[in-house]
């Protein structure tokens, strides 16, 4: 657990599913044996056009300790693939490479290899029945059939137990996000109410296949809320719900979420539900440090920065001037009812932390050859894979940025609240992450619009804490990371790199190259606090 205690929402009885049930095929010469696992909800053809996310495995058997393969084997359909094992403690830094067949042309790829930069977080979460340990997915693209090839290399000795290959069909949805941004993130009302249908405009515009100019500031959109979790069907037996529908809706930003008996815990404080945040506020609930010294904050200590019970805050403290155009609230962010987040995969309600004190910086590796209206596509697959392949209880990070610049919301609980992720291990109890969807290690380069948004949505992050985007600070490592011992006081940049905290190439050379622009620009950012 981290250092800084963070502010859980733990049911009584924590649900987890077994969805791995299913029969066992012998594929004839192969050894290998193919497990069949569908999600969605009942009546998958529909009549619509829209189908579930769907997660597929081929258990990796073999009698050679240091080696397994598969030869070429046709599948179900599948465009996003990696590699899993039963013990999550159990590390592998050995080789791992797959190869597909596109469903369209036939033709089979190169052989790629995953990387194992993946942690399950250092929280309770990471501690539940069912987390394995796996490679980062791969995105591929629409797929047929598939090759790999995992060996035990360098200092391992053996593959790890109960290895299996998983594939993600991310489904079809009906869902409006599109790889664009609506004009704004949806305005929610209370608890149970239907998120209100974009414009006509809005929703009849193409999708942005390539990256353009630079996006001009977008009108004052209001972040969505946290949904609220209620029970889902066990997904070996049901499939999952249509990632058509609307997702839970909650209460806008500038307003306290209202009270569940059913998900939330009796020890918790029930927000205030006050609509608009008091501007003449105690000083003690703004956070410690001085939002424009960019040196490093004072030493760390064990007890949160802010109040526990304090909520962040979302409005200026003072008003703006009337000569002057309003500026926006918030960046353009697609919501997860609009990219088609299947809410019946989660089953626990969020986890809030006290503060945002950084934001880390990551890529999805995998391909930058994609289209920017798959990117629900891929965003969809990976919540698939986080909860299905790793067995977290959601998406891990709290943002994705496309190279078309579009901003989607990744984990549940508030694009506006301090949502504790699965991101950055050792550091997730401290920051929120944001992945830009391509891989900028192997000669990808950030698009101008990709980095434009990742330093807009990091200076909104950062500032709803009051905390200045070229500043430092100094957090304590949770774990040991390969970068940093557990019980370090770590110095970061408030906009730091995955590889920042944890031995990782994450987020690839160009992106970290970048960061130093990154940072420029979201310290002159409206959304900046200095």
């Amino acid at each position: 657990m981290s250092p800084r205690k963070a502010h859980t929402r733990t049911p009584l009885h924590r649900r987890r599913t077994t969805w791995l049930a299913a029969a066992a095929v012998a594929l004839s010469g192969t050894g290998v044996t193919a497990i069949a696992v569908t999600g969605g909800a009942e009546g998958t053809d529909r009549v619509d056009g829209a189908r579930p996310a769907k997660a597929h495995t081929l258990a990796l058997d073999g009698k050679d300790p240091k080696k397994r393969t598969l030869p070429r084997t046709e599948t179900q359909s599948f465009s996003l693939v990696g590699v899993s094992w039963e013990d999550e403690a159990d590390g592998f830094e050995g080789t791992a490479q797959i190869r597909t067949r596109d469903a369209s042309s036939g033709n089979w790829t190169d052989w790629r290899d995953l990387d194992f930069d993946v942690r399950a977080p250092e929280s309770t979460e990471g501690d539940a029945t069912g987390v394995r340990g796996a490679s980062e997915p791969l995105w591929v693209g629409t797929s047929d059939a598939v090759e790999a090839r995992v060996v035990a290399d360098g200092a391992e000795t053996a593959v790890p137990e109960a290895l299996r290959l998983d594939m993600i069909d991310p489904g079809e949805t009906k869902a409006r996000g599109n790889g664009k941004s609506s004009p704004k993130p949806r305005s929610t009302g209370t608890p149970g109410e239907t998120a209100p249908s974009p414009s006509a405009s809005t929703s009849d515009q193409a999708p942005t296949q390539e990256p353009t100019q630079d996006p001009t500031a977008p009108p004052p959109p209001v972040p969505s809320a946290p949904p609220s979790p209620s029970p889902s069907p066990d997904v070996s037996d049901v499939p999952t719900a249509d990632p058509s529908g609307p997702a839970p809706s909650g209460p806008a930003p500038s307003e306290a979420p209202a009270e569940d008996p059913t998900t939330r815990p009796t020890d918790e404080p029930a927000p205030s539900g006050d609509p608009v945040p008091d501007p003449t506020v105690d000083p003690s609930d703004e956070p410690t440090a001085t939002p424009s010294d960019p040196a490093p904050s004072q030493d760390p200590t064990e007890d949160p920065t802010t109040d526990p019970t304090a909520e962040p805050t979302d409005g200026p403290t003072q008003a703006p001037d009337p000569t002057q155009p309003p500026a926006p609230t918030a960046p353009e962010i697609v919501s997860r009812a609009d990219w088609g987040a299947d809410e019946s995969l989660v089953l626990d309600p969020p986890t809030y932390l006290n503060k945002v004190d950084a934001v880390f910086v990551h890529h999805t590796a995998g391909t930058n050859d994609y289209a920017c209206a798959d990117s629900p596509a891929i965003i969809r697959a990976i919540l698939t894979y986080h909860v299905k392949t790793n067995g977290w209880n959601d998406i891990g990070y709290n943002f994705f940025v496309d190279k078309c610049g579009t901003v989607f919301e990744g984990r549940a609980g508030g694009v506006d609240r301090p949502v504790l992720g699965a991101h950055t291990y050792g550091f997730n109890s401290y920051s929120s992450g944001v992945s830009v969807l391509g891989d900028y290690e192997n000669g990808g380069t950030p698009t101008a619009e990709a980095k434009k948004s990742v330093a807009e949505i990091t200076a909104w992050k950062l500032g709803l804490h009051g905390v200045n985007p070229q500043a430092k600070v100094t957090l304590t490592a949770a774990a040991d990371t390969g970068v940093w011992k557990k019980g370090d006081a770590a110095t970061l940049n408030t906009i730091s790199g995955h590889r920042d905290g944890y031995a990782t190439l994450c987020p690839g050379a160009s992106l970290y190259s970048a960061l130093p622009e990154i940072r420029t620009a979201a310290g002159s950012s409206v959304y900046a606090t200095h």
